[in-house]
C-alpha cells in the first residue's frame, strides 16, 4: 500500500508540475528522481491503469434510428425504385434514387434539374414522387420536407447540392 501512494504521489505531483519546473531540477536530481518514479510504477503499475487500459467502445447513440430506418427502406424498396415508376434519366438505366417533390417547392425545381443533370451524365434513373400525392409513402419514410432523396441505405431531408448528391451517389 505504502508504493501505491508513493506512485501516485509522484505521479500527482509530476501531473500538477509544470514545465518550468522540470527543467529546474538539477540535473544530477533527475536521474535519481527517474529512478525513483521507474521502481514506484514497477512495484504499483495499477497506478497506471487509467492511462493504459483499452478506451471503451464509444456509443453509438443513432445506430437504432439507423437500422430501423434501413428496415423501412427494404420494405419501401420494390416501390422507390421500381422502373415502371416515373422517373428521370435515361431509360434502361438501374434507379439508384427517388426524388420527393412538392407544387408548390420553391427549390424542387433546381433540385430535379441538378438530379437530371447527374442523372445524365452518371448513368441512372431517378424515380419521382410527389410528396403529397404519395402521402402514404412519404409518411412510411418519415418524410415531411420536399425535396427529399432517398437511396436504398439512406434518406436526406431537404435539398442537397449537387455535389453532395454526386458524392452519395458514387460511394
Amino acid at each position: 500500500m505504502r508504493h501505491l501512494r508513493l506512485g501516485a504521489a509522484v505521479l500527482c505531483g509530476l501531473s500538477l508540475a509544470a514545465p518550468a519546473v522540470a527543467q529546474d531540477v538539477a540535473p544530477q536530481s533527475r536521474a535519481p528522481l527517474g529512478e525513483a518514479i521507474r521502481k514506484a510504477l514497477i512495484a504499483t503499475p495499477e497506478v497506471l491503469s487509467e492511462v493504459t487500459r483499452p478506451a471503451p467502445e464509444p456509443i453509438d447513440l443513432y445506430a437504432e434510428d439507423a437500422a430501423s430506418d434501413l428496415r423501412t427502406l427494404d420494405r419501401a424498396a420494390s416501390r422507390l425504385f421500381d422502373p415502371e415508376q416515373p422517373g428521370i434519366g435515361p431509360d434502361g438505366a438501374p434507379t439508384r434514387i427517388a426524388i420527393f417533390t412538392r407544387a408548390d417547392c420553391g427549390t424542387c425545381g433546381s433540385a430535379m434539374a441538378d438530379l437530371r443533370a447527374l442523372a445524365e451524365r452518371l448513368g441512372f434513373r431517378a424515380t419521382v414522387f410527389d410528396i403529397e400525392e404519395d402521402a402514404g409513402l412519404a409518411r412510411d419514410l418519415g418524410l415531411d420536407v420536399a425535396p427529399s432523396y432517398v437511396m436504398r441505405d439512406r434518406m436526406l431531408r431537404g435539398d442537397m447540392p449537387a455535389i453532395v448528391l454526386e458524392r452519395y451517389l458514387t460511394d
